[in-house]
């Protein structure tokens, strides 16, 4: 089973709660970051060297990060707690609750294949993230991490829900944060006694953040000859929530041109793999697995997966977006990764027909020729590719909660 460690959390304390956390910074243009981090006392103004500086030097620009870190929590901006689990919940503006705990996982487990992945990484990206962690030491944003849901977990959580959080407030989206500080011996012995009994966890978002993670610990033990594998830099913060507390939406495709196919041949050559319904001009969202939603010419289409083709996945990878890029995007439109080119445009959706209406508008703009909607992917089948250690094509999982950054940070210099 993994270890799924308590930490020191440094958080802000209750003055600067509404205005120190963000979103991760992926949500926001480099206008809307600039303004950020004018902002007093918020964490994009703790990074403003690395995000805005105009400097080159990188290694200065870091460095000031740390400093301005330090700073803050010299000045009670931030504090940190004793060791301690955290238990944090969401609270959507449609009533829907997400909760969890925090806490470190070590990347021994994640080596191991104990904590298991779905997806591959950029490896440029992920070595542009360790050296972030080497000079920095701050990890803000926790990985998301999932498991088959445990009734004596949920009665520990429900138990500790009856205390006053320590954190509480309405963020500007209307979701309700809420963090409860866990840091009674008796009661994380009673957690850690119960997560032993979980054989696996699941990467349901963060498979970069990890992956620096590990790739940061392998350079530090190489530089560090008294190596214990105890240190900070061995462990990845971590928000470890049950399959009864994710949503797995959707997440679709448009694509630019036919690879040269009249809209007749095109649809020729995917009656070979799918049955083909038309729908006309009604919106249409997949029903189930195997059923693939596709707008071409001002009209929607159902896509079936014929059975012979089911069948003869089965044993190897039977997720709709693998078959889509399989038998559409490679054998008809010639894209032979996913990975790399850039004829695809990937488009989240919410679990209902708005993702399909936000597919429709974007080819009817003109800039694209077919756009493909595709059945959210079931937790079953994540645990199932990740188990047979196969990776998804890019971008099939758009899985809430989505987390904020720098509500609690883990400080690997502790």
């Amino acid at each position: 089973m993994p270890t799924f460690k308590p930490f020191r959390g440094v958080r802000p304390s209750e003055d600067y709660v509404d205005v120190f956390p963000t979103h991760p910074l992926d949500n926001f243009s480099q206008d809307e970051i600039n303004k950020k981090a004018q902002l007093e006392s918020s964490y994009i103004q703790m990074i403003k060297p690395y995000v805005v500086s105009k400097s080159k030097d990188l290694d200065r620009n870091l460095r000031k990060i740390r400093t301005n870190f330090e700073e803050l929590l010299d000045d009670k901006t931030l504090v940190q707690d004793p060791s301690a689990y955290y238990l944090y919940e969401q609270v959507l503006p449609n009533k829907m609750v997400h909760r969890g705990l925090l806490g470190l996982v070590s990347v021994d487990d994640f080596r191991s294949g104990k904590i298991k992945k779905h997806e591959s990484t950029i490896t440029h990206k992920k070595e542009k993230l360790a050296y972030y962690l080497e000079k920095v030491n701050i990890q803000a944003e926790p990985v998301l991490l999932t498991y088959m849901a445990n009734p004596k977990v949920e009665m520990l959580l429900n138990h500790e829900e009856k205390n006053v959080p320590i954190l509480n407030y309405l963020d500007d989206s209307k979701v309700r944060h809420k963090v409860w500080r866990i840091d009674n011996r008796l009661k994380m012995q009673q957690f850690k006694e119960v997560l032993e009994q979980i054989d696996s966890f699941y990467i349901a978002d963060g498979h970069h953040r990890i992956g620096s993670t590990a790739l940061n610990a392998e350079n530090m033990r190489e530089k560090n000859k008294k190596h214990t594998g105890a240190e900070h830099y061995n462990y990845v913060f971590s928000f470890l929530v049950s399959n009864q507390s994710i949503k797995i939406h959707d997440y679709n495709r448009i694509l630019q041109d036919l690879n040269g196919l009249s809209e007749e041949e095109f649809l020729n050559r995917i009656s070979e793999n799918f049955l083909i319904h038309e729908k006309g001009e009604t919106p249409y969202y997949p029903s189930q697995k195997f059923h693939i939603s596709m707008y071409l010419g001002g009209k929607f289409y159902s896509l079936h997966v014929k059975h012979d083709l089911r069948k003869k996945q089965s044993e190897l990878n039977d997720l709709d977006h693998f078959l889509l890029e399989e038998f559409i995007l490679k054998d008809i439109l010639g894209i032979e990764d996913a990975k790399t080119t850039d004829k695809i445009t990937y488009v989240k959706g919410n679990s209902s027909v708005d993702g399909i209406h936000l597919l429709k508008e974007k080819v009817d703009s003109g800039d694209f020729k077919v756009g493909f909607g595709i059945y959210p992917v079931s937790f079953n089948d994540l645990r199932k590719v990740s188990d047979k250690n196969i990776k998804m094509p890019p971008k099939c999982t758009y899985i809430e909660p989505k987390l904020v950054t720098a509500l609690v940070m883990y400080d690997m210099k502790q």
